[in-house]
């Protein structure tokens, strides 16, 4: 019996919702909770590692981004694997929208960084490693994670375009920095009134 060929687009169409599902895993939500806190009335409200980091401590804030970015480099993966770049583009955007929108919780996620940022490194390990270190530089220059990722949401498509990527991928790059910023606009607000948190050692 001959094998069915499936075509790399139409198994991404396929993959699409599996991944927005995969970026719905609550990272936050669960390790909060095993600390007996609910992470989305407490802190900032995020369900994201800077407010899990904040309450509970670096470590666990670490954690919660490790978990939060292997969806996106999940999602990568595995669209590569069938489709290239573009493939793996598709499947890192969905697993964001998952993250930010998760039909779980009433479409009340993240702002989408760690997913994202997991998918970048996975996709261009180097350039991703570089936007690490600026969130690094610019998060401990500032006390202000918000600062952070918003710096590496703008330098994403900047270092696409440095590095000569093409432009369906720059302008992916484009879509997701103007996600980033859209889901920060509360942070703005409280950056430009002086009321943003910052970051906690611990």
């Amino acid at each position: 019996m001959r094998a069915i060929k499936i075509e790399p687009v139409i198994a991404i169409l396929f993959l699409i919702p599996a991944a927005y599902m995969l970026g719905t895993f609550p990272s936050a939500v669960l390790i909060a909770r095993s600390r007996g806190i609910d992470i989305t009335t407490s802190g900032s409200g995020n369900p994201g590692a800077s407010n899990v980091g904040r309450l509970l401590g670096r470590k666990l804030g670490i954690l919660v981004f490790v978990l939060d970015g292997l969806k996106g480099a999940v999602s990568v993966g595995i669209g590569f694997w069938i489709a290239g770049y573009a493939g793996a583009l598709a499947l890192a955007c969905a697993a964001v929208v998952g993250h930010v929108f998760p039909v779980t919780r009433k479409f009340k996620g993240g702002k989408g960084v760690a997913t994202a940022g997991g998918g970048m490194i996975a996709l261009y390990p180097l350039l991703g490693v570089a936007m690490t270190l600026l969130w690094l530089i610019t998060a401990k220059i500032t006390k202000k994670a918000s600062l952070g990722s918003l710096a590496i949401a703008i330098g994403l498509p900047v270092s696409q375009i440095i590095i000569g990527r093409p432009v369906g991928e720059v302008l992916t790059g484009v879509g997701l920095c103007a996600f980033v910023v859209w889901r920060h606009v509360p942070n703005l607000k409280r950056l430009f009134a002086g009321s943003e948190n910052s970051l906690k050692k611990k």
